[in-house]
């Protein structure tokens, strides 16, 4: 099977910034939202963030032309019926997301594609209320999706070797480097991340430092390109929030039990650049 149109469901700013890498691949990518008003804000996203790329000398005026003209806009998701592949980014929560699936199942064609870009959630279970267990795997993208070279393949156990094949090879045509994760919560990259993060805002609540000095020994000291408090930021605190609760919930490990001070900025609205403010004032 080859990959030649691609459907997207969610134009936030990881759904935008996949949008963005497909078009620029030369794909043919429709894009849905829930609404309107999100659909047109993931679409200035995606102006806004080709007009960078000019600005900075690394597209052209007629490269942003081109990858504008590999993408179209809707509401309504059946009009991903034609996909080839169907890739969703929605908020990570696995009820939507299993809602989303379930509908796709009965609009899109048999030979379709799935693949989630969860950062942490189950693609078996997701795959449970579709008849396509074997057509079905995680593509985990990493933010902004047009600069980080990174993809992230889950593999289940019910997947089609010839699927996977065949999604890896898409994959690296948008010039990422794949690597392969078994479908356990926080596959690889989460897995060792969250960890890192919870800890870096147990050390504020404790007082250990402060969150300049916290960021400073972990970018000077151990040469890390951001500190775990402006990462988290960058993440979202709700984001690191949800995956943390769900890897909880799997392994019942206190390394992932979030840290009231975490859930309090969240319940708060503090979520990070997204929101104008978070462990910093953006």
């Amino acid at each position: 099977m080859e990959i030649k149109k691609v459907g997207l469901v969610g134009c936030g700013l990881m759904g935008s910034g996949i949008a963005e890498t497909c078009g620029k691949a030369g794909y043919s990518v429709t894009v849905t939202e829930a609404n309107e008003p999100a659909l047109k804000k993931g679409q200035e996203r995606i102006i806004k963030s080709l007009d960078r790329a000019v600005e900075k000398g690394k597209s052209t005026p007629e490269q942003k032309q081109k990858t504008l003209e590999f993408l179209s806009f809707t509401p309504k998701l059946e009009d991903l019926k034609d996909s080839d592949i169907v890739i969703e980014a929605v908020v990570e929560n696995m009820e939507e997301k299993k809602r989303i699936w379930k509908t796709l199942d009965s609009l899109c064609r048999p030979e379709a594609i799935f693949a989630s870009n969860t950062s942490s959630l189950s693609i078996v279970e997701m795959a449970s209320v579709t008849k396509r267990a074997s057509r079905m795997l995680g593509l985990h993208f990493f933010n902004p999706v047009p600069v980080m070279k990174l993809v992230e393949m889950v593999k289940p156990i019910t997947v089609d070797e010839e699927v996977f094949t065949t999604t890896r090879k898409f994959a690296e045509s948008l010039g990422k480097t794949v690597i392969v994760a078994k479908d356990t919560p926080g596959f690889i990259v989460n897995l060792l991340l969250i960890p890192y993060l919870l800890d870096a805002i147990r050390a504020l609540e404790k007082g250990v430092g402060t969150r300049e000095d916290i960021d400073a020994g972990m970018t000077l000291g151990c040469g890390h390109p951001m500190g775990p408090l402006t990462l988290t930021d960058f993440i979202g605190l709700d984001t690191t929030y949800f995956i943390a609760e769900a890897m909880y919930k799997e392994f019942k490990d206190p390394r992932y039990a979030s840290p009231p001070l975490l859930k309090s900025m969240v319940i708060a609205g503090f979520h990070g650049r997204k929101s104008g403010k978070g462990f910093y004032t953006y």
